[in-house]
């Protein structure tokens, strides 16, 4: 990677004519929050602290999420004060990281503004983007100022996740982010997708009704009737609210102690 004014850029992309899918992810927040730590953590797995505030670039990865390769796209947004020129991003990404830093309340309040723009946007816009509200800067916790039950709440009233990360420690924190992204980018692609219409291809005639058949008295076993379906590949499965009791005696009738019985449901056999 080769360094321009403070910040790493990608090098190597794939060439233009590889079929690969791509995932554009735009990071927004105010200044401080440590979106470009994230963003260079992410990249490179180191953490930079020191960048130019001013400047705005892409970046882009191959990641391999879930087995399944993908041009991930990483947008580090420079807004000065709060959301401006939002069309820049808004039109280009796929889904947003809003972060803020939770030793800051200035920048939890700053973020609620970001959300409200998203918030706008999705209601505009034909596709829905996820959205996932970042608190970074965990390794700050003695310094912290939002409450983790604060960023929760905020996420569930502008229905997006909600993560705690921490560009100077955790890396795998930082790229389960970044690929939980993807993931909610993709979901929301196969909710999408239209439904396919249910074509039959063949009428089949329904089967004959079912005709009585009166089986005749044959020594004490009891009159009972069956329901008997004329095609022989049917099989007929007894219903419990229309089944009589059978009384079957056993055979060794004849001997000196009485036989004993066996009541049993009609339809189903004794082996």
């Amino acid at each position: 990677m080769s360094s321009m004014f403070g910040k790493p850029r990608a090098s190597s992309e794939r060439p233009p004519q590889s079929p690969l899918p791509e995932c554009n992810v735009a990071i927004l927040g105010c200044r401080g929050a440590g979106k470009s730590a994230l963003t260079v953590k992410f990249l490179t797995k180191r953490f930079i602290s020191e960048y130019d505030p001013n400047l705005e670039d892409t970046y882009s990865s191959e990641e391999l999420v879930d087995q399944q390769p993908v041009l991930l796209k990483v947008m580090d947004t420079a807004d000065q004060d709060g959301p401006g020129n939002c069309e820049r991003y808004l039109c280009w990404a796929s889904a947003f990281l809003v972060v803020y830093s939770i030793d800051s309340r200035k920048s939890f309040e700053g973020c609620q503004r970001y959300l409200e723009v998203l918030a706008r946007h999705a209601r505009g816009c034909p596709r829905r983007c996820p959205v996932l509200l970042l608190g970074n800067k965990l390794d700050m916790e003695q310094y912290r100022q939002v409450l983790s039950a604060e960023g929760m709440s905020l996420a569930s009233r502008f229905g997006c996740l909600f993560h705690e990360v921490s560009a100077c420690q955790d890396f795998a924190r930082v790229q389960h982010v970044f690929h939980e992204a993807v993931r909610e980018v993709r979901r929301q692609a196969e909710w999408n997708l239209p439904v396919r219409p249910l074509l039959i291809s063949e009428e089949r005639p329904c089967p004959p009704v079912a005709t009585p058949v009166a089986l005749p008295t044959h020594h004490s076993l009891a009159t009972c009737t069956f329901n008997t379906l004329s095609p022989v590949n049917y099989k007929e499965m007894p219903s419990v609210a229309q089944a009589k009791l059978v009384t079957v005696k056993s055979s060794r009738a004849q001997s000196k102690r009485k036989a004993p019985t066996l009541t049993l449901l009609k339809g189903f056999k004794i082996f």
